[in-house]
């Protein structure tokens, strides 16, 4: 479909000074004058120099900290950056659901995922549900920029923006290897390789990793997974003695996955007698993906203070999740996520979910979920930047001009079940006679970014522009064929401003303030005239280090004039990608982050401790039933569901010559699964919990390491969510080892 269209748009680019990592003294004026360059525009940040220099809130998880505990898991890598929300699905982090300042966590779907500054959803615009995640074990840093200052990066704006930055191509040939193995037969091996010099480079990168599962099925089947990674990078400067420096590269990554995973859960009963349990009717639920992406990407350095960078990229994914969907009892059909809401009244159905009865024929309905994605652009940016005086002044002007599409081609086997638990074929069903559609987003974007330095004070405004024109076509349920004999239509467009302006006042090295506003825009749905998402977004912050503890302390409040709800299966929904209005909603709250060593500077070993807390407070403005029954009936004053009040998370290292320890705790409050106020009803409560995770790494030689982990230490039993069917178990204690060659 109307593919190759491509887009222009400039993301992503930072200016960093070229002394980053000398210390910060003398006198301000001295700051001030550091020489700045531009750095790659695959990163947003670059270090933790910039980072913390932004007059909004940003976080840099740099190699050194995501080396620490190696995780594949990306909630367990995001869960010390302070305003990220996370509740778990499987355990592994293979579908996150991640919040930024309170947006829906839902197949982190109101945040803009990049990698290596690259939209990287599915379709990023036309259906925007994480279904595909990168691989977090091979990426060399994590970017997260939340608040004013953002408008580089979009469509969506309202919490920020996560950028994963993958293998870099290194100067001179080096690389690695790395391998594990623990619980649960999970198994993992990591190597890469690259080189290069000044004319020409490379890095090649693969990584294996899979599980059998901590769940078990009457039957014994593996209730794990498997994921393959390739990654390959060739960059060559293009004319190495010419005034105008100019440089390509490209990226080729490659991954699949296939997993015995499930949308069902437990009932409440269930999950207390045996929480890893699965129910016979799973048994045949599987998740099968690929993904591609291509990127080159040019560079032209006009002088020291002009870069242009421009990149055109490519994913395709495909995925079909064959799971079960929905059981029919006496003619009547019911979804699994209402008979795991109420198993005692749906008993007849529930019955046939656990195995526990003779159903009849095609009483159990498996759907394959099968859908390809296709996103595809072209971005630009050029940057520039000049000293006039003592001033510094950076402009920064993006465009880029994307399409992706979602095609959806489902169908819905039927199956008996008998009461030993065993499933059944009885209707082998014709392909695309359950979804026969196709959704696609045409978008063009640009922004305009001015950075200004005068003595103390740093203002960064700027202004985005998104238009965007989102279509479906539907074929229908008997035109498999796609003749297009009664094919329907829609079509919905909006264009927007997206204004921002933050500013920092740096009162001397040890002490700063920060504030900003800007504007929230999420993408509105195919629905013709629907509105999108819109909020104003204020922060305010400080950044200081007061007797050698360093922190961050920002208060932040979302005002929503129109929240949008998705209807998502993943959430209990019937899986449209329907968007609907929630109307106005408030979302405020603050986050705090320490930083401290106990060990004395000249000390042979490192003791830095960490803390970072987030408070989250949410409010609906109106009342109104949500579609579906989503978030269920909302009165003003109701608190959003999925979201918790209270986040801490503390970490300690000891870090020696020959050897580190790494412990890291977390605590997630109790959350709300569907809209309301005052104490949660035991049926719509997940309750908090508190898990620790502990690493080590012993340092044979330089070259030689071994490594171990231990995940869920206290080994604490602990629910993780309530959708998208029933109570679903977070990961139980587990321990791995292994061992890390570098070369």
């Amino acid at each position: 479909m109307k593919k190759g269209i491509i887009i222009l748009t400039a993301l992503f680019t930072v200016v960093l000074t070229a002394q980053e990592k000398k210390k910060e003294k003398g006198s301000l004026d001295s700051i001030q004058k550091l020489d700045e360059i531009i750095i790659s525009t695959a990163a947003i940040f670059g270090n933790k120099y910039v980072a913390k220099h932004r007059t909004g809130s940003a976080y840099y998880l740099s190699p050194a900290e995501l080396q620490k505990f190696s995780f594949t898991d990306v909630n367990r890598v995001l869960r010390s950056v302070p305003g990220v929300t996370i509740y778990e699905e499987d355990g592994f982090g293979l579908r996150p659901n991640i919040s930024l300042r309170g947006t829906s966590p839902e197949r982190s779907s109101k945040i803009t995922l990049m990698e290596d500054g690259v939209l990287i959803a599915p379709a990023p615009y036309s259906a925007s549900s994480a279904y595909y995640f990168p691989t977090i074990a091979r990426m060399e840093a994590v970017e997260v920029l939340k608040g004013s200052s953002q408008v580089q990066y979009g469509p969506f704006t309202t919490g920020g923006a996560i950028n994963m930055i993958s293998a870099q191509i290194p100067t001179e040939f080096g690389g690695k290897v790395r391998a594990s193995y623990g619980s649960f037969n999970s198994n993992q091996l990591h190597a890469k390789i690259g080189g290069g010099n000044k004319n020409f480079g490379y890095v090649l990168e693969y990584l294996n990793y899979g599980s059998d599962g901590f769940k078990t099925l009457p039957s014994g089947k593996n209730t794990g997974f498997n994921k393959n990674d390739i990654v390959a990078k060739f960059g060559v400067n293009l004319f190495p003695n010419a005034t105008v420096q100019q440089s390509l590269e490209f990226k080729f990554q490659y991954s699949d996955e296939e997993g015995n995973e499930t949308y069902l859960g437990l009932s409440e009963q269930d999950f207390k007698t045996n929480p890893f349990a699965r129910y016979a009717s799973s048994n045949e639920d599987k998740m099968t993906t690929n993904h591609t992406q291509y990127m080159l990407t040019h560079k032209v350095d006009f002088s020291k203070n002009v870069r242009l960078t421009t990149t055109a990229y490519q994913n395709n994914f495909a995925r079909n999740w064959y799971k079960l969907n929905d059981v029919t009892f006496n003619g009547t059909k019911k979804g699994i996520a209402s008979i795991l809401e109420d198993p005692t009244t749906n008993a007849d159905y529930f019955n046939i979910v656990n195995g526990s009865v003779n159903s009849a024929a095609d009483a159990i309905g498996v759907k394959a979920n099968n859908r390809k994605y296709y996103s595809t652009g072209i971005q630009t940016k050029i940057d520039y930047h000049w000293y006039k005086g003592n001033v510094f002044h950076d402009l920064e002007v993006g465009l880029r001009y994307h399409y992706d599409e979602e095609d959806r081609f489902q169908w819905v086997d039927k199956y008996s079940i008998s009461n030993a638990g065993v499933m059944s074929l009885t209707t082998d069903a014709i392909e695309g006679t359950d979804a026969n559609r196709v959704s696609s987003a045409k978008a063009f974007a640009s922004y305009v970014t001015y950075k200004v330095k005068y003595n103390n004070w740093t203002f960064t405004p700027g202004v985005r522009y998104e238009n965007i024109t989102l279509q479906r076509e539907d074929y229908g349920k008997n035109d498999v064929t796609r003749t297009g004999a009664n094919l329907s239509t829609r079509e919905n467009s909006v264009g927007v401003f997206i204004p921002g302006m933050g500013a920092n006042y740096k009162f001397n090295n040890d002490f700063s303030l920060f504030a900003g506003v800007h504007k929230g825009f999420s993408p509105p749905g195919n629905q013709d005239g629907q509105e999108p998402e819109e909020s104003i977004n204020y922060e305010l912050g400080t950044r200081f280090n007061l007797g050698g503890i360093k922190g961050e302390f920002v208060g932040f409040f979302n005002d929503y004039s129109n929240l949008l709800g998705s209807d998502l299966a993943a959430t209990g929904g019937t899986g449209s990608l329907d968007q609907f209005n929630a109307g106005e909603v408030n979302v405020s709250g603050f986050e705090l982050l320490l930083n401290y060593n106990i060990a004395k500077k000249d000390a042979k070993i490192s003791l830095p401790i960490s803390f970072g807390y987030t408070f989250t407070n949410t409010e609906f403005q109106n009342s109104f039933g949500s579609a579906n029954d989503l978030w269920g009936t909302v009165t003003a004053g109701d608190e959003l569901p999925y979201i918790p009040k209270h986040q801490f998370n503390a970490g300690f290292s000891v870090e020696h010559a020959d050897f580190e320890i790494n412990l890291n705790g977390r605590f997630n409050g109790e959350f709300r699964t569907l809209a309301g106020t005052g104490n949660i009803p035991d049926a719509e409560r997940v309750n908090s919990n508190f898990i620790v995770d502990v690493s080590g790494k012993y340092f044979i030689n330089k070259k030689l390491s071994v490594t171990a982990n231990v995940i869920n230490l206290l080994d604490n039993t602990y629910a993780a969510s309530r959708v998208p069917a029933g109570l679903r178990p977070g990961h139980p204690f587990g321990i791995y080892g292994g061992l890390e060659f570098k070369f």
